[in-house]
């Protein structure tokens, strides 16, 4: 990926492959370099230039969603509310999942192709455990959840909402649902919780 200033032309054509690299990771189309440059209406070299393997193409399609991601991750750790803050951290990344369908490969991959990605993988990952850690020191969530399995959680209610989410438009509302079922088995129950119930009224 260029990294210095680019000339008005070259800025076109990378926003130009960005685009299709885009549509085609839209599609669930796989990322050849050459496949982009002939959508592109680009030589195979000017491609090249830009993104020296479909790695550092997908990664850099999926940079603007974890860039957000890590800043919502920055405004759940200023959150004063412990629980809170863990909550809408897993909303929005569930929502990424469901609704970025560059984020699932990029975070999943072991190895990166950009330093960047690395980076903002790294940053996301402290932010999870870090807020985990917080609500369970404020008795918010059942300590045996550790910070390891907040991600194939995550990706458990992705893929759900995949196979049954139903049509596009539908799916946030879903995940939303599913998130809300796991987070309600997370959360420590309040000892009020375990209060015996009041008796029935007399009868009459």
């Amino acid at each position: 990926m260029t990294t210095t200033p680019l000339r008005k032309d070259a800025a076109r054509n990378w926003d130009r492959i960005i685009a299709v690299a885009r549509d085609l990771v839209d599609q669930g189309a796989p990322l050849q370099l050459n496949d982009v440059a002939r959508r592109a209406g680009l030589g195979v070299g000017t491609v090249y230039r830009h993104f020296s393997t479909p790695e550092a193409l997908l990664e850099t399609v999926a940079a603007p969603c974890l860039e957000a991601l890590a800043a919502h991750g920055e405004q759940a750790l200023a959150d004063t509310d412990a629980w809170r803050g863990l909550e809408g951290f897993l909303t929005r990344t569930v929502e990424a999942q469901v609704t970025d369908t560059s984020l699932a490969p990029v975070t999943a991959s072991p190895r990166d192709a950009l330093p960047r990605t690395t980076e903002l993988k790294k940053s996301l990952w402290s932010t999870g455990t870090i807020l985990l850690d917080r609500a369970r020191r404020a008795g918010a969530v059942r300590p045996g959840l550790a910070a390891a399995d907040l991600v194939p959680l995550m990706c458990g209610i992705a893929y759900a909402v995949q196979v049954h989410g139903g049509a596009p438009d539908d799916r946030i509302h879903t995940a939303h649902r599913y998130l809300a079922t796991l987070l309600g088995g997370l959360r420590a129950t309040p000892p009020d919780d375990h209060a015996p119930l009041p008796p029935p009224p007399p009868p009459g």
